[in-house]
């Protein structure tokens, strides 16, 4: 399959729709206010524990409308919040072009809408598997899937999308808007994508570490022994 190269963009992309999932909520409040501030409005796709934080602030803050992710995809989570976000209309979200007519064709036929910003925070392993008593268990539930997968196709697409996984990135975002009226430049764009890069590097680097450091025994400890038959 060719590979479609892009032959226009925009250097300045406004902040319209943001897809926003973070463990760690930390100035939440003050980047929401800071960011209807200077782009006007702001709608934001959201999922559990963040969606009820966001709604929240969104009761106090004229200007931001907040929906869950299971309601905009039609599909409610897998049991555990094993699959919340891994959804075709929300890559075709964050992946899409601005002057790319078969993408736009997509959104029309799906009635779904272009990202301009991803704020996902990845679940904390480095910190789970260190703290005393973690078991495999643990651990395992802790590798984040649907996390990274937001943050890569977001980075990948920095063409238009702005991405940040790390709250003490909160103040360069609010800078930017501030500075060019509501938008991120691409310059902005292309240095949030390099160091997503990094930090989803670094994360699977922690979980293959982590695995290859187990032995046999270790990872099957916990789990009791089960006898099945094979399916026919």
């Amino acid at each position: 399959m060719a590979i479609e190269r892009v032959a226009e963009i925009d250097d300045r992309v406004p902040i319209r729709r943001a897809l926003v999932s973070v463990s760690d909520k930390r100035d939440l409040d003050r980047l929401m206010h800071q960011l209807v501030s200077s782009c006007g409005t702001l709608e934001v796709y959201s999922t559990g524990g963040t969606y009820t934080a966001l709604k929240e602030i969104a009761g106090d803050l004229a200007g931001l409308s907040v929906t869950a992710v299971s309601d905009y995809t039609g599909q409610p989570e897998m049991r555990g919040g094993l699959v919340k976000t891994l959804d075709f209309r929300i890559y075709l979200g964050l992946l899409c072009e601005t002057y790319n007519v078969d993408h736009q064709s997509d959104l029309t036929r799906l009635t779904a809408v272009p990202f301009d910003l991803t704020i996902v925070n990845l679940y904390p392993f480095a910190r789970t598997v260190a703290a005393e008593g973690s078991d495999c268990e643990a651990a395992r539930g802790n590798i984040d899937i649907g996390g990274p997968a937001m943050l890569r196709a977001s980075a990948k697409n920095y063409l238009r999308v702005a991405v940040l996984g790390n709250p003490e990135d909160y103040d360069a975002l609010i800078e930017e808007v501030r500075t060019h009226e509501g938008a991120t430049t691409l310059a902005f764009r292309r240095r949030l994508a390099a160091a997503t890069f990094e930090a989803t590097a670094l994360y699977d680097r922690a979980i293959a570490d982590y695995l290859l450091s187990r032995n046999d025994t270790e990872v099957i400890s916990p789990y009791p022994t089960v006898h099945r038959e094979a399916r026919a």
